[in-house]
């Protein structure tokens, strides 16, 4: 992957972000911008190292979401709702 393929791949999940602001109720707010701040981070850390590969930034988010949850920050039917939010926009 490219990192021009790269920064368009994170650019659509983003795209999702900002419509969640505009229309979401506050449980997908709430969880969208959970999301997001794990997201920004591990695109952050992928552009600084050079790493453009989606299965990398896949994995990046799901070990940060984990150490999260494994530190008791969300309520697990949020850390589900997190993940399923995750996993349905990491296939594109």
């Amino acid at each position: 992957m490219t990192e021009q393929q790269f920064i368009d791949y994170v650019e659509s999940i983003e795209v999702h972000f900002h419509q969640t602001v505009a229309q979401g109720d506050e449980q997908e707010l709430f969880v969208s911008s959970y999301l997001n701040g794990h997201f920004d981070l591990m695109v952050s850390r992928a552009l600084n190292m050079g790493i453009y590969s989606k299965e990398a930034l896949d994995q990046g988010v799901r070990e940060s979401l984990q150490q999260a949850f494994d530190n008791n920050e969300l309520e697990p039917d949020d850390q589900q709702q997190v993940l399923a939010l995750w996993q349905s926009l990491s296939v594109n």
